[in-house]
């Protein structure tokens, strides 16, 4: 059952197994953004703390150690208990969840499942993780091992924290490396649970260490170290150049899944009922809060204004409110920052021309939520057809044919997701081909997959998560030719 004020156990940086205070002494709060009042005070970490976490990883992974020493499918059974440990408490990670982060609690009780589901994806790699024999010229036996790199950054957002956190641990730790986690210092209280869930399944000390903190500085140190050997980011492109720019300092390698305006292109063939759905789901999940969010809704004009009617009314009966209260399927935005740059950006629309169909508003005097809002007469070089909001607008923009608007689709530095509803396979598969985004969805939307490798062209990111691509990204490919006897 939900629990709108869970027991809060964990405050502090976490390194070598044991939760610590922050070197410097700091703490900073952490708020609960449906009141806008603060939940508990963080330790602050800053670049000390990650010098001791790195410290704490480097000595997990030296080659004598428990870790090295451990066989690939005991790494498996980690994850493995890992998962069961979530699912046991999966009633009390979600209320920190909720609590923390403002998504309904039934869509963060989802979220851990599905991190469950992806840490028992990623343990079934452990002992799959395979080189291969390689018919060099010579009297050579030449193969290939794959091997962790060592010690990894993460630094993960605060719209989906559970998650980003699984998609990264679980990768990681399948393929053997130790971790230094920064998460979101918006959402904190998950991340440090977890912690706590990784000791108590038998995780050596140092393999995982989380050191929560401000971008600036924890985040900064990651970046920046030059004994950690791989950095992987989800966040802001704005950030994600500075993270890469970070990383140049040693070379590190980097994997970046970074931001979107992702377009879904509804043609005149379908449904409009069931494609206002679609788009619908696609475009207000986690209160616009998501990366892969169908912001640029291309509808064909003949089904232009029936669409329109059918958003504008899908919109207003979505309900907004507590997260903890019983039907609720909106929260509010995370904080307080994000709720006046999305109002911001709803009186720049209006101001540029778009007819503001439904929502655009605050709802209530406390907390930070804000009516869906769909916007209908948006053309391309509006700032809502342009830019991020990260926020629930929804903007319905006119276009004649197919390939009209893939060009108009592909006029964009992202390059995340994208979509098409149509009954016309030479549609889906003409769409398919020509898009240029990591992930393409057919009369579907948000259908993100563990089995399936997740990421984006363009400036929505560099590598993939998930699949058998998001295991390789944390390994290093090792070539080895051994010299065989001569023939007599």
């Amino acid at each position: 059952m939900a629990n709108s004020t869970p027991e809060i156990k964990y405050t502090q940086i976490f390194i070598n197994n044991e939760f610590v205070d922050a070197v410097s002494g700091k703490v900073f709060p952490t708020v609960n953004p449906s009141t806008g009042k603060k939940i508990v005070d963080i330790a602050e970490g800053d670049k000390a703390d990650v010098d001791l976490a790195v410290e704490a990883a480097k000595a997990a992974f030296q080659r004598s150690g428990k870790w090295r020493q451990m066989d690939a499918s005991a790494r498996g059974k980690l994850l493995y208990k890992l998962a069961d440990l979530m699912e046991r408490d999966v009633q009390q990670i979600a209320s920190l969840e909720s609590l923390d982060n403002g998504k309904p609690y039934t869509n963060a009780v989802y979220d851990v499942h599905g991190s469950i589901l992806c840490l028992r994806y990623c343990a079934g790699w452990a002992d799959k993780i395979t080189g291969e024999t390689v018919p060099s010229d010579g009297p050579h036996l030449t193969y290939t091992r794959k091997e962790p790199f060592g010690v990894v950054g993460q630094i993960i957002p605060w719209n989906y924290p559970l998650l980003m956190l699984a998609w990264k641990w679980g990768p990681a730790l399948a393929a053997g490396c130790t971790i230094v986690m920064k998460p979101a210092e918006q959402t904190p209280l998950t991340a440090l649970y977890m912690c706590s869930l990784a000791k108590e399944a038998g995780f050596p000390p140092g393999v995982v260490n989380m050191v929560p903190g401000y971008g600036p500085t924890a985040g900064n140190a990651i970046t920046m170290h030059p004994e950690i050997r791989k950095v992987a980011f989800t966040g802001s492109v704005e950030v994600g150049k500075m993270v890469m720019a970070g990383a140049a300092s040693n070379l590190k390698k980097v994997s970046l899944e970074l931001g979107g305006k992702s377009p879904l292109v509804i043609c005149n063939d379908v449904d409009v009922n069931e494609a206002a759905q679609i788009a619908y789901a696609g475009v207000f999940e986690n209160m616009g809060q998501c990366c892969i969010a169908a912001t640029r809704t291309f509808v064909q004009e003949e089904i232009y204004d029936a669409f329109v009617q059918k958003a504008s009314e899908l919109a207003k009966g979505r309900k907004v409110g507590n997260p903890f209260s019983q039907g609720t399927q909106h929260g509010p935005q995370i904080d307080e920052t994000q709720f006046k740059k999305i109002l911001g950006y709803i009186e720049t629309a209006k101001k540029e021309g778009a007819k503001l169909e439904s929502g655009g508003v605050r709802v209530g005097e406390e907390g930070y939520f804000i009516e869906p809002t769909v916007f209908s007469n948006v053309t391309d070089d509006m700032t809502i057809a342009k830019e991020e909001i990260f926020g629930p607008v929804q903007s319905i923009i006119k276009f004649k044919t197919l390939d009209e608007a893939i060009e108009r689709a592909n006029a964009t530095n992202f390059g995340l997701a994208a979509g098409i509803v149509t009954k016309s396979l030479n549609n889906a598969l003409t769409f398919s081909n020509a898009v240029e985004a990591g992930s393409v969805w057919v009369n579907t939307y948000l259908a993100v997959a563990v089995q399936a490798p997740f990421g984006g062209y363009k400036q929505s990111g560099v590598g993939r998560e998930m699949g058998k691509e998001g295991i390789e990204e944390y390994l290093e490919t090792k070539t080895v030719s051994i010299r065989l006897p001569a023939k007599v």
